[in-house]
């Protein structure tokens, strides 16, 4: 069964080069869907169901560590596994991330291979 990804960056050009580098990783998914920002992914998160977040960090409107803590408190939502994607290099934020759930992240420039190294585990 093929998954269902939500890729969460208020950029489209980097939702674009993440879908290219899941494709590149091997990855296949029913699904991709996509929001510019934590506010219209949690948005979408009301009427679709995906199995597997992607989210940036900085974002205006809503960013992926306010994302992460209103994920965190919506029972229908809450386990499903996010990476984050950033050009935060800083421990605190990742920090951050990880104590409001977050199974990882992924440092932007990235590879198809660093894609595959970290999703590998969970998809």
């Amino acid at each position: 069964m093929a998954a269902k990804v939500l890729i969460i960056d208020d950029s489209n050009t980097m939702r674009k080069i993440v879908q290219r580098s899941l494709r590149q990783a091997g990855f296949e998914f029913e699904k991709i869907l996509e929001a510019g920002d934590g506010q219209e992914a949690l948005g979408l998160l009301e009427n679709e169901e995906v199995d597997f977040i992607l989210s940036d960090i900085n974002m205006p409107n809503m960013d992926g560590i306010e994302f992460l803590r209103q994920k965190k408190d919506n029972a229908a939502i809450k386990d499903i596994p996010v990476v984050m994607i950033t050009t935060e290099a800083g421990n605190d934020i990742l920090g951050e991330a990880k104590s409001l759930g977050a199974k990882g992240s992924i440092k932007k420039p990235f590879t198809a291979d660093q894609v595959q190294d970290v999703l590998g585990e969970f998809l």
